[in-house]
């Protein structure tokens, strides 16, 4: 389980065959599960100053391998007692974003990032979304895409100051969002929408 919060940006050494070899201040033991760019990965291997996660061949069809050079973020597993901060983040992730549209927005930037459709219903206005691991707040939901607004701290300090219209990002969305969706949705939930889940969740 992870907070979303980027603990470090961590430099690629290397990117060979199924082994990603990172540099970073912190140090992991063998087996320590990770997030790299939003992805939970094992740690396989260390030395005095990198360390090596194995990405399957699924993984690398599944994630944006392409933001796996140079600089990448970085999120060690909570461990109990941990401080709460972001939102409850899996590590899964769900389908690649794409940016397709940025726009300075007074003291902050706006990205609009499309998504497959079929995970749209996941997307929830005000709601929580992860972003090659960084813990989102959705600002405004479109079809088909969603609007998120950063402020220059984040953007200066993560992958976002790179990403162009038309970069790939990896994408989870809410854990707590699929878990209500599935819950209360029917055979049929071409009518389900969150309003409705609200009606619903009142009653109780």
């Amino acid at each position: 389980m992870f907070t979303g919060l980027i603990r470090e940006m961590a430099q690629v050494v290397s990117l060979k065959n199924n082994f990603l070899t990172l540099k970073a201040k912190y140090t992991p033991k063998i087996g320590d599960s990770i997030a790299i760019n939003g992805a939970c990965l094992t740690v396989v291997r260390f030395s005095s100053d990198t360390f090596t996660v194995e990405l399957s061949p699924e993984s690398q069809k599944i994630l944006a391998m392409e933001n796996y050079r140079d600089k990448v973020h970085m999120e060690p597993a909570m461990m109990m007692g941990d401080r709460f901060e972001g939102h409850i983040v899996q590590g899964h992730v769900d389908c690649l974003g794409t940016v397709t549209s940025i726009k300075q927005n007074g003291n902050s930037v706006d990205y609009f990032i499309s998504l497959p459709s079929e995970y749209s219903k996941y997307i929830i206005p005000k709601g929580s979304v992860t972003i090659d691991g960084v813990s989102l707040t959705v600002n405004e939901v479109l079809k088909d895409s969603f609007r998120l607004t950063i402020i220059p701290h984040t953007v200066e300090n993560t992958l976002f100051k790179t990403y162009k219209v038309g970069s790939k990002v990896n994408l989870e969305t809410d854990m707590f969002a699929r878990y209500v969706y599935n819950m209360f949705k029917k055979d049929d939930d071409s009518k389900l929408s969150w309003g409705t889940v609200d009606k619903i969740m009142a009653t109780y």
